[in-house]
C-alpha cells in the first residue's frame, strides 16, 4: 500500500526504532508510546485487519509476540507485557506490547453495566 505508514517502515522510507525482523513480521518502538518499550508488531505484508491476516502469518506473529514478552519483562523489569490488537489509527494490522507495572497508574477502558436482557440480545446476535 503506497500510502500505509507501516508499509513504508517495512520498505525502509520511513526510520524505525526496530527491535525485531525476519522474513514474515518486524517489531519496532511506537512513536507516541503509552509507557517506555512498548512496541508494534506488524507483519511485513499489507493486511488491513487481524482477520485479513493469514493464519500463518498470525501464528507466526503470536509466537514472535510471545518471545518478545519475554525480552521486554526482562530487559526492562516491568511486572507484565500488555497485548493489544486495536487496529482503528493505522489500517495495517498490529500487534501492541505495552510493558507495564502493577502500579503504574495507567487507566483502562472505560467499562459498561449490561442487564441480562442485554447480554442475551448479544448473544442471540453472535
Amino acid at each position: 500500500m503506497d500510502n500505509c505508514i507501516f508499509c513504508k517502515i517495512v520498505s525502509g522510507q520511513i526510520p524505525a526504532y526496530k527491535t525485531y525482523e525476519d522474513e514474515i513480521c518486524m517489531a519496532f518502538l511506537d512513536i507516541q508510546p503509552v509507557s517506555m518499550g512498548h512496541m508494534l508488531l506488524i507483519p511485513k505484508s499489507h493486511y488491513e485487519w487481524i482477520q485479513d491476516t493469514p493464519d500463518d502469518i498470525l501464528t507466526h506473529m503470536i509466537l514472535r509476540s510471545k518471545n518478545l514478552i519475554n525480552k521486554i519483562k526482562i530487559s526492562l523489569l516491568c511486572d507484565y507485557v500488555q497485548v493489544s490488537v486495536v487496529g482503528k489509527d493505522v489500517s495495517h494490522f498490529h500487534i501492541h506490547l505495552i510493558p507495564r507495572k502493577f502500579d503504574d497508574g495507567l487507566v483502562g477502558w472505560d467499562t459498561l453495566t449490561p442487564d441480562k436482557e442485554e447480554f442475551e440480545q448479544v448473544l442471540e446476535k453472535i
